[in-house]
């Protein structure tokens, strides 16, 4: 009976990472139908285009200021967005496509965009 669930389990999770690779593969296509370069071959203090989904919104004050984080991830890497002075923007929430334009930096060896422009997909 273990194996038997064992098995079930071991079948599941590889559904769930297919689904995953499936969504990341969909993620690349779509960012570069739309031109934009991949969050995986941005390069520090580069100015882009960068395409993906939302998957955590979160306010999170950067000295005493009020800042929207959000991770945005294309199937190549993550990116943190900030904005910088906001507390909510209406469309920005888990699971919406974005397009961001503006410049990459690195903060705590993290990317991070401030202040993009953005298009809600």
């Amino acid at each position: 009976m273990t194996e038997v669930k064992g098995g079930r389990l071991r079948r599941g999770l590889t559904r769930w990472a297919q689904g995953s690779d499936t969504e990341a593969e969909e993620l690349q296509r779509d960012a570069v139908k739309a031109g934009c370069c991949p969050i995986g071959d941005a390069h520090d203090r580069q100015r882009l285009e960068i395409q993906g989904s939302l998957r955590t919104v979160t306010l999170r004050p950067r000295g005493g200021v009020p800042a929207l984080e959000a991770e945005l991830y294309d199937g190549s890497g993550v990116i943190t967005v900030v904005w910088l002075g906001r507390r909510r923007i209406a469309g920005i929430e888990p699971g919406r496509q974005i397009k961001v334009i503006g410049r990459i930096g690195i903060q705590d060896s993290q990317r991070v965009m401030f202040n993009p422009r953005y298009e809600l997909r």
